[in-house]
């Protein structure tokens, strides 16, 4: 729709975009007590986290669980590495892949990190009913479609915008 096509609720348009502000504030105001709390940002956070879950992971399992490109987990777990949260090493037949572990050091990051690990927007869209995803899922679609935003971009962390 134009700027200059009748709108049935000329209101309307401003709730929604206000409802947009209250969701990315939720998200901002949790990154800043992740900040604040942990001393790491909501994507290490969230990386720290999965590679406690699943320790042996790599960059390759680490990009798909976090729905990131690879470089992007390449470039977290590279900070996590220098900060000495965790630790990479070549294990198993294939000399390649490098292996992560959580150290003592990212252990306690995650014992006084506020919940959930991974962000409030995740955490809330995955107790939605499958129903409610679906058309969130095709309304975004549009909205997408109506910017011609870029899709790629959603392969970026939240905390990362």
């Amino acid at each position: 729709m134009s700027e200059n096509s009748p709108h049935p609720d000329s209101g309307q348009p401003m709730r929604v975009l206000r409802q947009f502000r209250i969701v990315f504030n939720a998200v901002k105001t949790h990154f800043r007590q992740v900040e604040r709390e942990a001393g790491v940002g909501g994507a290490q956070l969230w990386a720290l986290s999965v590679i406690e879950r699943q320790p042996g992971i790599g960059a390759t399992g680490l990009a798909r669980e976090l729905d990131i490109h690879q470089s992007t987990a390449s470039n977290l777990v590279r900070s996590l590495v220098e900060r000495g949260y965790v630790v990479g090493a070549r294990e198993g037949a294939d000399r390649r892949n490098v292996a992560l572990r959580v150290l003592p050091a990212g252990a306690e990051v995650l014992k006084t990190a506020p919940l959930p690990f991974a962000g409030v927007l995740p955490d809330a869209l995955a107790g939605l009913a499958p129903e409610t995803l679906a058309r969130l899922e095709q309304d975004l679609e549009r909205l997408i479609a109506q910017l011609g935003a870029d899709p790629e971009a959603g392969r970026l962390p939240l905390a990362q915008i």
